[in-house]
C-alpha cells in the first residue's frame, strides 16, 4: 500500500482504521525509544527515522540528497511492517531480536533481512520494539553502515 503523502500524520490519516491505532502505536513506540540524533519524517512514502544530514551530510549512498535511513514503518497490503536496517547490518543484533522474539509474542516471527511483518495487528511486541530501539545511535549505525553497507 503506498501512500502519496507529505507528513507522518497525513500517512496515518489515510490509512484504513483497521491499520492507523497499530501503526500509531509503533509510531510512537519507535519514537520514545529511539536514541536522540534520528529525527522523524517520510522516507520512501513510509513512516522515516532517518540520520539526518546535519549529523551525517554524506546520506544515503543510494542517493545522497537523502539522509541516511533506519527505520521504516509502513502499512502494506496485508501486514504492518517495521523495517530496521540494524537488524540486517548487525548480525549480533538480529541474533538478539530472533531470539527474543519468542519471548513476547506466541506466533512465528515473519522476518525479511531487514523487515519484521506483522500479520496479525494484535501480536506486534511493542516491548520488544522498544527494546529493540534503544540499542543503537545514530553514531554507532553511521559507523556500521560505513563499514558494512557503503559501497566505496
Amino acid at each position: 500500500m503506498t501512500l502519496d503523502v507529505k507528513t507522518v500524520d497525513e500517512y496515518i490519516e489515510k490509512l484504513p482504521e483497521d491499520r492507523k491505532e497499530p501503526v500509531s502505536k509503533l509510531r510512537e513506540t519507535v519514537k520514545r525509544n529511539l536514541p536522540e540524533g534520528f529525527e522523524e519524517c517520510i522516507s520512501y512514502k513510509m513512516i522515516g527515522f532517518v540520520v539526518p544530514h546535519s549529523i551525517y551530510p554524506d546520506g544515503y549512498h543510494c542517493d545522497p540528497k537523502l539522509p541516511l535511513p533506519f527505520i521504516n514503518i509502513a502499512s502494506q497490503k496485508n501486514f504492518v511492517a517495521l523495517y530496521h536496517s540494524g537488524i540486517y547490518a548487525n548480525a549480533e543484533l538480529h541474533n538478539w531480536f530472533v531470539n527474543e522474539y519468542p519471548k513476547h509474542v506466541s506466533t512465528k516471527l515473519d522476518m525479511g533481512k531487514s523487515c519484521v511483518r506483522f500479520k496479525n495487528t494484535n501480536k506486534i511486541p511493542y516491548e520488544l520494539i522498544a527494546e529493540l530501539c534503544k540499542k543503537m545511535t545514530p553514531q554507532e549505525w553511521i559507523s556500521l553502515y560505513k563499514k558494512n553497507i557503503k559501497k566505496s
